[in-house]
Formats: C-alpha cells, structure tokens, sequence
C-alpha cells in the first residue's frame, strides 16, 4: 500500500488532477491489482511492488464511461474521491 504522505502530494503528470487510489484494484479485494486513476486524463497509473508507476507512456487510458465506472465504484468501495470529480 501507498503511504498517505505520499498520496497526498501525488498528482497525474499530464493534467495535474488528484487521483483515486485503489488499494486493492477495482473489486476491492487483491493488493496485486492496486493503481491510481485519474478522471481528468482518464489516465490509469499501474502500482508495481508498491511503487506508483507515473509515466504517461506507461499509463493506460481509458474511454469516459470506463472512468465514469471507475469512479462509481470508487464510491461504492468508499474510497476517497478528490473534490470536484464527477461520474456515475
């Protein structure tokens, strides 16, 4: 797991969005499958060994409603949601 300090000042390289941390992936229940989405850029940061992989070229993006699903179940897994962030 990312340490909360961390999470605090980490950003999304391209639009300088906060970000959804994803602990244990999007089910909510495996630590192996932990990223950082961000809705701005509908970029999605892969976590590997614990170490936040922030490189655009290395992200994954993803169409609007993929991200709009990500967000609801970000809220439904009662993750923190950066204010302002909008979706399903």
């Amino acid at each position: 797991m990312l340490p909360t300090e961390l999470l605090e000042h980490l950003v999304c390289v391209t639009s300088r969005a906060p970000l959804i941390y994803f602990p244990k992936g999007e089910a909510g229940d495996d630590e192996a499958k932990a990223f950082l989405l961000c809705p701005a850029s509908r970029l999605r940061y892969r976590i590997e060994d614990g170490v936040a992989v922030m490189l655009v070229e290395e992200a994954e993006e993803l169409p609007a409603r993929e991200v709009d699903r990500l967000v609801a179940q970000a809220r439904t897994l009662g993750l923190a949601i950066p204010q302002g962030v909008s979706g399903a």
